[in-house]
Order: structure tokens, then C-alpha cells, then sequence
């Protein structure tokens, strides 16, 4: 069993060995600890410092491509490395390195495919009031869209299985957290939370540059992820919205042009007509919304075989070139001395 700890990276030079010096390089349940840092296009020597505290895999970008692109880079390395299990924490050190273990214990139960580290909140000194809102907010939706029960669904200490990786797409360039969550949800995976420590703040959040920024952001977010992952009632709840506020508006019309021949009240029936027409229109929107949804999840199960295949093909080039090592080893040991 293979454990790979991954750690997204972006100008970290000054925070990431402080986060290294905590990671376990060895784990109960794993015969193989590894760190992997996903180097996103950063300007300072965060490289360096990865290489001379250990890490044995780096995943570079020659442009800052966002968390969720160098997530996404991370987990497919970890893949073709062979991992059974990925953790995934951040490189500020906000997250205890010693809740790992209690991060991965559901998955080797067998009770969990991704873990998530539930942080207390409300405890958290250094997080805004409105970031704290936000976050509860943002919790409440993937609860809402995903079925599941998670509190701290913006948290990016998380564990998953080989399995779950190879399931998981994200769409969105601002942030994984969410989407992830949403996907394993709505593809049946066992997803639990457990409650995690946190650490002392060594610098500002990267995600949340200035609060207005951060409230703009989040809404975008959250507003893509019912339109992405619950089409059908978005555009349903939209079009019949704005059909009823037409039909009630049109009713008015009626009741006046009954009453006193609707003189005067000809805008209502043209607002009637215009909210009925678009709301109509909305409800159409939603049935092919539904539509490419399905299909979505059609190709995304032809790309979750692929990756299946293709991460197998590497575990078996691995153990050929293991294979092949060890057999060289075992002739020059028992080439006979000339002596």
C-alpha cells in the first residue's frame, strides 16, 4: 500500500519546509509514505525547498494555472505514481499534519472513499466574520446539491481512495473544494467528514485577497455548481419563477379588462406576455440542460476507464522496471569472481 501526500504550491519558499518538517514518512496501514509538491508556476525558489526537504516528486508549471488545475495536476500524478491513497493539505501549514493519520483511517476501514477535515470554524481566530459566513454558506450548498452531510466543505485537508481520484473533474479555476465534494455525491462514493486541528496563521490567504473579491468569487462558484450539477431544477425553479409571475400579472390583466374593458392596463398584458414567454422558454432550457448532463456523465465514465487503464499501464511498466533492476542486481551478485 501506497500513500502519497500532495501539496499544491505557489510562491511557498517561506512556509513550505515548516509544513514539511510536520508530514510523516511513515504511516500505520502504508508500506510506502511519499510527498509529492505540485510547483504552480511559482517565481520564487519554492522548487529548491521542496527538493532539499525531501520531496521526492515535484509537478512543475511554467505558468500559474490556479489551485484547482494544480490539484487536479497532483492527483494525476499521484495516479500514475501508483498511490493507493492521496492525501491533499496545503503548503501554509493551516492544517495539523498529525490528524493524517486520522484523515486516512475511514478509507483503510473500508467506510469511506474521501475523507474531509472538518476545521473548527467558529474557533478560528485569524478567519473574518464574512469569510466565516461564507464558508458555512458554502458548506450549505454542496450539502444541498451533493446529499451529503459535510460541515467544512471549503476544507482542503482531504484524503480519497485510488478509486475516487480516478472519478473526480473539476471545472471550476477558482477552487476544488466544493466541486469535488458535489461529484462524489452525486456519484454514490462514501464521503465522511472527521473534525482536524489546525495550526498557527504563518501568512494571508491566497484565495481570499480582499473580502468583496472573495463574496464575488463564491457566489460565481456557487451559482456553477447548481447550474453544472443540478441543471434541470436551476433552470426549472428559474423558468416557472418567472412563468407564474407573468400568468399572476396576466390574470390582473383579465380581472381589469372584465371589470372596465382594461383601459389603461395594456403594459400589464405586455409584461405578462414577455414573462410567460421567457419562463416557457427557461423550462425548455431545462429539460436539454437535463439532457447534456446525462451526457456529461456518459463521458465522464468513458474517461474514468481510460484513466483506470492508463494508471494500471503505468503500475505495470513500474514492476517491469522494478523487475528488470532486480534481476540485474541479482547477476552482478552472483557473477563468479575471476580471482
Amino acid at each position: 500500500m501506497k500513500l502519497i501526500i500532495q501539496i499544491p504550491c505557489y510562491n511557498e519558499a517561506e512556509t513550505l519546509a515548516i509544513t514539511l518538517r510536520d508530514l510523516p514518512r511513515a504511516v500505520e496501514g502504508f508500506d510506502t509514505v511519499e510527498w509529492l509538491v505540485i510547483n504552480d508556476g511559482s517565481t520564487d525558489n519554492t522548487a529548491e525547498v521542496a527538493r532539499a526537504n525531501g520531496v521526492g516528486h515535484i509537478v512543475t508549471f511554467s505558468k500559474n494555472q490556479g489551485l484547482a488545475r494544480a490539484f487536479m495536476a497532483g492527483l494525476d500524478a499521484c495516479l500514475k505514481r501508483g498511490a493507493d491513497v492521496i492525501v491533499n493539505t496545503d503548503a501554509d501549514n493551516q492544517y495539523s499534519a498529525q490528524d493524517i493519520p486520522l484523515l486516512i483511517k475511514p478509507i483503510l476501514d473500508k467506510k469511506a472513499e474521501m475523507v474531509i477535515g472538518a476545521r473548527p470554524i467558529s474557533e478560528i481566530k485569524h478567519f473574518r466574520f464574512m469569510k466565516k459566513q461564507l464558508q458555512k454558506l458554502g458548506s450549505w450548498v454542496v450539502r444541498l446539491a451533493s446529499k451529503t452531510n459535510i460541515p467544512d466543505a471549503p476544507s482542503g485537508f482531504r484524503a480519497m481512495s485510488r478509486e475516487a481520484a480516478l472519478r473526480l473533474n473539476v471545472f471550476n479555476d477558482y477552487t476544488y473544494t466544493l466541486e469535488t465534494i458535489i461529484q462524489a455525491g452525486q456519484k454514490n462514493m462514501a464521503i465522511v467528514s472527521v473534525p482536524v486541528r489546525v495550526n498557527e496563521d504563518l501568512r494571508p490567504s491566497r484565495l481570499v485577497k480582499s473580502i468583496p473579491g472573495y463574496v464575488q468569487k463564491s457566489i460565481i462558484t456557487i451559482i456553477r455548481i447548481f447550474v453544472v450539477y443540478k441543471p434541470f431544477r436551476f433552470f426549472m425553479a428559474f423558468g416557472l419563477l418567472l412563468f407564474l409571475a407573468g400568468f399572476v400579472i396576466g390574470l390582473r390583466f383579465l380581472y381589469y379588462f372584465f371589470h372596465d374593458k382594461g383601459a389603461g392596463h395594456i403594459q400589464s398584458l405586455i409584461l405578462a406576455s414577455i414573462l410567460l414567454g421567457i419562463g416557457f422558454q427557461t423550462m425548455l432550457v431545462a429539460f436539454l440542460a437535463d439532457l447534456l448532463a446525462v451526457n456529461r456523465r456518459l463521458m465522464e465514465d468513458v474517461q474514468f476507464r481510460l484513466r483506470k487503464s492508463e494508471s494500471r499501464k503505468g503500475d505495470a511498466e513500474d514492476t517491469s522496471k522494478e523487475n528488470v533492476c532486480s534481476l540485474k542486481i541479482s547477476t552482478t551478485k552472483e557473477r563468479p569472481s575471476l580471482s
